[in-house]
């Protein structure tokens, strides 16, 4: 244990000139690479580059990325002891370790471009770089000293479509400066190629993109499908329609902006759709949502839903609901002769709700006007494709490590760690809500470089997962689940506690 230097020399790593209200990313990059002490410090001279044994670090602003996770950690596509391609009923993975790292207190990532503030969402992804390559972590929020025996790693996959798309180039950028040869692997590319291969070479087709605010604005995902379908030899006409799924994510990781199960009526201090908001609930399309107002799953400032003059929606289902029709309200009123063949999942959240996606693009795909007039069935195919990005992201990790003949010959995947971020009560500069949570306002408000330590990274443990989302780790991704009870039963025992927070 050693005690931790806030404000220290290598944390002017996010200092930067006042007079600078935009600074470039190489600002933030050309600042991370200097070395001091503190606890975004990484001892680049001595990084174990050539260690095998080491392992893979996985980030992710939220608990999303275990998404991703899950398809890296059931991949077998490929013989352990040849590590030629052909499935030998073995997890091509088994012996490596894995870090992961969510980000849930500055989450969503996906917010930041609509605030302009691309510059701090920069920095926060080279944060979690950081965290990953280092050795020090917090036992737990109330912690005012690190542990220092935790690994760094050999590799960093970004689980985030828009860490991806804003900050993979500016990872690479770094780990070069630092004369670390950290191999980033993005989900992007992995999303792309999948939806592509749903498509014949002359075939004309619209694919869809439902991603976060952030991933859209980037133009990530339209960028990277025009480039590979050039590259590719693509011949027919393919049209792009993406939404941006805002508070999907969100009401997955329980953001109280986008989701509280405990409301009964609207709040104030709601950010998600609404009747007159920039992302706008159209009255005329009630119907056509089919929203479950069950359970205050909809909140509405009047007891009959017609009369609603705030409307809020309070559920992960909901939200889809409401992102799948406005996509296909797009389609529709743009009158293309195209149909919608694939959607890519452009958060590593969606994936959680591909039952939910399913559903509501079946109940599109037979919705009847007043008229009877099958309204949305001209632009969709029967059985839309759905990618998750994680699988070929499983697969150029796999490829990488035999290259670089990196796979761990002696490991074990059940000493896999997994870590979070929550706000630092002991910097004095953070604002701090009665949920422990940075408010909406100061989370976006801040600006980036200016040496702050605005989370402690801890284990993942019941203080920062709540029971709702560990119902959903263990239905969704049961072996992921048992890797993070293992990480956690293995803690309490090292700090000598009581398992009386056990996860269940």
């Amino acid at each position: 244990m050693k005690k931790i230097i806030l404000l220290t020399a290598s944390m002017m790593l996010f200092v930067v000139s006042c007079n600078k209200k935009n600074p470039k990313s190489e600002d933030t990059v050309e600042i991370a690479s200097k070395k001091g002490d503190g606890f975004y410090n990484i001892d680049f001279e001595n990084y174990p580059l050539s260690g095998s044994s080491l392992p893979i670090g996985v980030f992710d602003s939220g608990t999303g990325g275990l998404t991703v996770l899950k398809a890296i950690v059931a991949y077998d596509e490929n013989n352990n002891a040849s590590l030629e391609q052909g499935s030998d009923g073995k997890r091509d993975f088994e012996k490596e370790s894995f870090i992961y790292l969510a980000d849930q207190a500055n989450m969503p990532y996906g917010n930041y471009a609509k605030e302009g503030k691309t510059d701090l969402l920069r920095e926060h992804i080279i944060k979690d770089a950081q965290f990953l390559m280092g050795q020090e972590y917090y036992s737990d929020k109330n912690d005012i000293s690190t542990n220092t025996d935790k690994q760094p790693v050999k590799a960093i996959v970004i689980a985030c479509n828009t860490a991806t798309a804003y900050g993979k180039e500016s990872l690479e950028e770094y780990v070069k400066k630092v004369n670390l040869d950290i191999k980033i692997i993005g989900v992007i590319d992995a999303g792309v190629r999948g939806a592509l291969e749903t498509i014949e070479k002359d075939e004309n087709a619209i694919i869809g993109v439902l991603a976060t605010v952030g991933t859209v604005s980037s133009k990530g995902y339209r960028n990277t499908i025009l480039k590979m379908k050039k590259e590719e030899g693509y011949s027919g006409e393919i049209e792009i329609f993406s939404q941006g799924g805002l508070g999907i994510a969100e009401a997955i990781d329980d953001d109280p902006e986008y989701f509280d199960k405990n409301l009964k009526k609207p709040r104030n201090n709601y950010k998600g759709p609404s009747l007159d908001g920039d992302a706008k609930i159209d009255h005329t399309l009630l119907d056509i949502y089919n929203f479950d107002f069950t359970n205050s799953k909809m909140l509405c400032n009047s007891e009959k839903t017609d009369d609603c003059s705030v409307l809020q929606i309070n559920d992960a289902e909901n939200y889809v609901r409401y992102h799948l029709v406005t996509l296909m309200e797009k389609i529709r009123l743009s009158k293309s002769n195209n149909t919608l063949k694939t959607i890519i999942l452009g958060c590593t959240h969606y994936p959680y709700m591909t039952d939910e996606i399913l559903t509501v693009l079946n109940e599109l795909y037979n919705y009847k006007d007043k008229d009877g007039k099958l309204l949305y069935r001209n632009f969709m195919a029967e059985n839309i494709k759905l990618i998750d990005p994680a699988i070929g992201t499983a697969k150029e990790l796999h490829e990488y490590l035999k290259q670089e003949r990196l796979f761990n010959p002696k490991g074990n995947i059940q000493n896999s760690e997994f870590y979070i971020s929550v706000p630092n009560k002991d910097n004095p500069n953070n604002r701090i809500d009665e949920n422990g949570r940075f408010p909406y306002d100061y989370k976006y408000g801040r600006n980036a470089n200016q040496s702050q330590e605005y989370v402690k990274v801890v284990p993942f443990s019941r203080d920062n997962i709540s029971d709702d989302i560990l119902i959903r780790f263990q239905k969704q991704i049961p072996y992921v689940y048992g890797l993070i009870q293992a990480f956690h039963e293995k803690n309490e025992k090292t700090k000598g506690l009581p398992l009386k927070d056990r996860i269940p």
